[in-house]
């Protein structure tokens, strides 16, 4: 493959922060993204060579984006794959990661279902459709996590349940069709960032410790506090993943470590990931210029880790709706070790993700060692972002 710059132009269904922050990976590559979303002046609108103010599953929108652009992707699992499909067919123009993938994932029971009869780990599941049987099954589990199967995200559509006497309140609020999941009493949970390229390719980035509450994303720690063996069974099993899927890209696949030291697959989302967002300062090539070089059939990049990070996620600390306006910034930008990341949302509500920070702690002697404190690094990162709010106070 001849490379030459300016670059081709890449179309994007979803200009949310993923959308976003592919936008400002693909700059210096001198590749051009258009992306679409139904909100207009997006937040990656701003960065966007243009946006298509659409939904994003309207055909004739997505038609008109692949008739602009030289390749597709995605940066929400909301988009629909026929539609994908057919104008990549029509106009075309090769879609990344494969539509046949994301379909797959969309549903979460399919795409267990998908792992289990590839052999690879994961949590004991079942499908469930009324509250006599979920009754049953937390029974027999002792206890489950009911997923809603499609549209979750931050947690939301994930109900735990603790007693069958919970199973109807819980189905209501999932909403539709469910699955229900064993509940782990799990050492810790971890991620990896797997990445698909032309001709086969595979790399994974560094295992990285995520650490939720409220079911959503708090901080992540790279590399993880993890054992050696959990550590390498963890890379392994992501490996197999990236075997299973089909399609160019960056896929992010979240585990459990189990007290009995397993490592099971928990979900994938097929494209850059929350629990990646460390490897901008802390890896010498980030998820989301990996994620466009493989999109476009272009050499990966470097996926070794440069510097020790720990992420921690800004989220609304407000009570409800209000205008966005973060206060205290001086104080993260005034820390030599800390990089800030807006995503410029106009409006804030509780736990809304609206940007995040990452502290980095470099060694030029030995990056990358291990040796680095990271439960220091993990409460400094965690001091940093507390001191923010969105709050008049």
């Amino acid at each position: 493959m001849s490379i030459t710059l300016p670059g081709p132009t890449l179309g994007v269904v979803g200009g949310g922060q993923l959308g976003r922050m592919l936008c400002e990976a693909a700059a210096p590559l001198g590749v051009d993204l258009v992306v679409l979303d139904p909100t207009p002046d997006c937040p990656a609108a701003p960065v966007a060579a243009d946006q298509i103010v659409a939904e994003f599953d309207d055909a004739d929108a997505i038609d008109e984006l692949a008739a602009r652009v030289d390749a597709l992707t995605f940066e929400i699992e909301l988009a629909d794959p026929e539609i994908l499909a057919a104008a990549s067919a029509e106009h075309g123009v090769p879609v990344h990661p494969d539509p046949a993938t994301l379909e797959t994932i969309q549903d979460k029971l399919v795409q267990k279902e998908a792992l289990a009869d590839a052999g690879i780990p994961v949590p004991e599941f079942v499908a469930v459709a009324t509250a006599e049987g979920l009754e049953r099954v937390v029974e027999e589990f002792g206890g489950v996590m009911l997923k809603a199967r499609e549209g979750g995200y931050d947690g939301r559509g994930n109900v735990p349940i603790e007693a069958p006497n919970e199973a109807a309140d819980a189905l209501d609020a999932v909403g539709g069709a469910a699955m229900a999941e064993e509940f782990l009493d799990f050492e810790r949970e971890v991620a990896v960032m797997g990445l698909k390229g032309a001709d086969g390719e595979t790399r994974t980035y560094p295992v990285t410790e995520t650490v939720h509450r409220e079911e959503i994303l708090r901080e992540s720690v790279s590399p993880a506090r993890a054992g050696d063996a959990i550590v390498a069974e963890a890379e392994s099993v992501a490996r197999d993943v990236l075997d299973v899927l089909d399609g160019r890209g960056v896929y992010g696949i979240e585990l459990f470590e189990t007290k009995e030291g397993e490592v099971l697959v928990n979900e994938i989302a097929p494209r850059p990931h929350n629990s990646g967002h460390w490897t901008i300062e802390g890896a010498r090539t980030s998820q989301f210029e990996n994620h466009i070089r493989a999109v476009l059939g272009w050499p990966l990049g470097p996926t070794d880790l440069v510097a020790p990070a720990v992420t921690a996620n800004l989220l609304g600390d407000v009570d409800e709706t209000q205008s966005a306006t973060l206060r205290n910034v001086e104080s993260v930008l005034n820390a030599p070790d800390a990089d800030l990341h807006w995503y410029g949302k106009d409006d804030v509500y509780p736990l809304r993700k609206m940007g995040h920070l990452t502290v980095t702690e470099w060694d030029a002697d030995s990056p990358g060692d291990g040796e680095t404190d990271r439960d220091a690094l993990l409460s400094r990162a965690r001091e940093l972002r507390d001191g923010l709010t969105f709050r008049d106070t």
